[in-house]
């Protein structure tokens, strides 16, 4: 099988979820598989494996609906696209999309790194799903991220194409734990809570600023880039004067601050997945986190669960963590938790549902 991947959501210098997605699974898919991969910039290079590779129009450019010229002379029999927009007209190969989430329905504030036109026509296309239906029925099959997320495709009847399970993972290499046996862990030295995630409003974090101001003994953490503006919103929230603003920190940085963390914390209204819960659970860091389906499929018993916008029960959760028993135990079923999630594995279900397409 002739086997092209859609790389074009690689992002270059650091990586966002769609594009540590991408990374990942063609790395993994490439041990089982001759792949070769679609960029759109040379630059994505420094963050892919070493395969072959083909260049092809941006995502975000008109000419993405054409697809099908760029790709047809390189005689493909399966493309693979981490997204679920890439054009379809005209191809001679079998097409497989991929739906992360449907959070833009009912949080209708698109990402603010998208061009402006990008952005409005984003927001239409979520005001109803014919459009989400015309796509995914364009293609051979359509990948989910999540059962969750497989869930919500065969409630909204957003596709007749077959579905193929493709999870997310973590990326991060601590070294020490590979998401096997739960070896010992001891309970951390300081008081820090842990947010990794943007802050788009579905994110929900001033639920977790506000409980902060409730826990004055602990310091809560926010990982990634953040605005001026946001930041400043979320200062006058915060009358413990007990937040830090990390502006975005690299791998290692966030490791090590995880592996002396109480625990991961997130609020947020709705997801796809949640790596960042991955992340943590395979350092034998607990998660306090959001009452919602999706994270209930990753975080299993391991979790400890409050409603989203409730800052008083967010309080009373991380309070549970201070007894040392409460807190080894949540670490031990975390590091367990964590295993049931690998890029392997994942790229081993994708690789089964893209031989099925092309038979």
């Amino acid at each position: 099988m002739k086997l092209l991947f859609d790389c074009r959501a690689v992002r270059w210098g650091t990586h966002d979820g769609i594009s540590r997605y991408s990374a990942n699974l063609v790395r993994e898919l490439s041990k089982l598989t001759p792949v070769t991969m679609i960029i759109n910039d040379e630059r994505q290079l420094d963050m892919l494996p070493d395969l072959p590779w083909i260049k092809a129009p941006a995502m975000t450019s008109p000419k993405d609906s054409l697809m099908s010229r760029y790709l047809n002379k390189h005689h493909p029999d399966v493309v693979f696209s981490p997204m679920q927009t890439m054009g379809s007209l005209g191809r001679d190969y079998k097409l497989v999309l991929t739906v992360h989430d449907l959070i833009y329905y009912t949080h209708r504030t698109p990402p603010r790194n998208l061009p402006q036109a990008v952005r409005v026509l984003w927001r239409l296309y979520h005001l109803v799903w014919w459009p989400q239906r015309m796509l995914l029925n364009r293609a051979d099959a359509v990948a989910a991220v999540s059962r969750t997320t497989m869930k919500l495709i065969t409630d909204k009847k957003l596709t007749t194409k077959p579905l193929i399970l493709a999870p997310n993972a973590s990326s991060l290499d601590a070294g020490s734990r590979d998401g096997g046996e739960a070896a010992p862990i001891v309970l951390p030295r300081g008081k820090d809570l842990v947010y990794m995630g943007s802050f788009m409003p579905y994110k929900n974090v001033e639920t977790l600023v506000v409980a902060a101001n409730s826990l004055p003994d602990y310091r809560l953490h926010l990982m990634s880039p953040v605005s001026a503006e946001t930041r400043a919103r979320f200062a006058e929230l915060n009358t413990a004067d007990n937040l830090v603003f990390h502006n975005g920190a690299t791998d290692a940085e966030y490791i090590e601050l995880l592996q002396s963390s109480t625990a991961l914390v997130t609020a947020s209204l709705d997801e796809g997945f949640g790596i960042p819960l991955v992340e943590a659970m395979a350092l034998g860091v607990p998660v306090v986190v959001s009452d919602i389906p999706i994270f209930h499929e990753i975080a299993g018993e391991a979790g400890i669960f409050f409603t989203p916008t409730d800052a008083a029960a967010l309080v009373s959760a991380v309070r549970e963590l201070e007894a040392a028993d409460v807190w080894s135990a949540r670490s031990a079923a975390s590091v367990a938790q964590a295993g049931e999630w690998s890029w392997e594995r994942s790229a081993e279900q994708l690789w089964a549902g893209l031989q099925a397409v092309a038979e």
